[in-house]
């Protein structure tokens, strides 16, 4: 006669309080690991801290500023910015730039696509390019804000530039993360109207979010 060997329901019971220790000690030092990742990554990011960007308007000349009939808005406009970078640690990407002009809350140029960059560390990049509205409608007052303008002898244009950045710290590159510019130019009025080009106050700086 052989004898059987079975589990008692006190062995059963010390078998699953063991692995529910084991459990206990996987999940634990699972989240562990997880925290000291999480805490590194914050203090790194503590550390260096970046800071937004920085913008400036260098100049903006106005070619066109014209009112068709039907209030259609004809406009041409150079500008150029500058771009740059104050951190010491931290690269920036930008990509998706667009830009554009408005007057008085009016959109008076379409938007154009700037090529995407990298920024190094404290670098300072210049972003040229043309503006222009072509049959651009505009509100009825539009007219006699242009005029009143003429007579105090500046227009005041809002240029904006917006798209998204990420960040770069060592070989680590960040999501993306939305930026708006937004500009004041000071565009004297030659004697005669608004006949281009006008040369605009030089130096204007722009308030940025991201």
């Amino acid at each position: 006669m052989s004898l059987l060997l079975t589990a008692s329901p006190k062995d059963c019971s010390k078998k699953g309080l063991h692995l529910h220790k084991l459990n206990k000690k996987f999940l634990f030092g699972l989240s562990t690991f997880l925290l000291s990742i999480l805490s590194l990554v914050f203090f790194v990011w503590l550390i260096l801290h970046p800071s937004k960007p920085q913008f400036y308007v260098k100049d903006a000349s106005v070619f066109e500023l014209s009112l068709a009939p039907a209030r259609l808005l004809n406009t041409t406009i150079q500008t150029t910015f500058v771009a740059k970078n104050p951190n010491s640690r931290v690269g920036i990407y930008y990509d998706e730039i667009r830009t554009y002009a408005a007057y008085k809350g009016q959109q008076i140029t379409v938007d154009v696509e700037l090529p995407g960059f990298y920024q190094g560390h404290q670098d300072t990049n210049f972003l040229s390019t043309s503006l222009y509205g072509a049959g651009m409608p505009v509100s009825s007052s539009f007219g006699y804000e242009v005029n009143r303008d003429q007579v105090a002898g500046k227009l005041i244009l809002a240029l904006k530039l917006d798209g998204q950045l990420r960040w770069k710290v060592g070989t680590w590159v960040s999501s993306k993360y939305r930026f708006d510019v937004n500009c004041i130019a000071v565009v004297v009025i030659v004697p005669g109207g608004v006949a281009g080009p006008l040369s605009s106050v030089q130096g204007s700086e722009c308030s940025t979010t991201v």
